[in-house]
């Protein structure tokens, strides 16, 4: 399964307003390939692996896993294509 990540960001609301955590992420990995992901407390590292793993969607960016963008998916189309492509341990 090929994944590809363009432009990535995700905020969330504050009372002062927008909170950034992911800013203009890109990344792309092949089938076969493997990333690890680190970095200091608060960085960003499980809201990057929960819009990969589908369980949070992006502000903005393209998350494509096998030339499909999930997103796109409707809640009980994503639910299936989360059960059968995408898997964390």
């Amino acid at each position: 399964m090929s994944l590809v990540v363009s432009s990535l960001t995700k905020s969330f609301e504050t009372r002062s307003g927008a909170l950034p955590i992911l800013k203009g992420i890109d990344l792309e990995l092949s089938s076969g390939e493997a990333l690890v992901v680190t970095g200091p407390s608060g960085s960003g590292k499980s809201t990057l692996l929960y819009i990969i793993g589908t369980l949070d969607r992006p502000s903005s960016g393209l998350v494509t896993l096998n030339n499909v963008n999930p997103f796109q998916l409707s809640e009980v189309e994503l639910a299936k294509f989360r059960n059968r492509h995408i898997g964390f341990i």
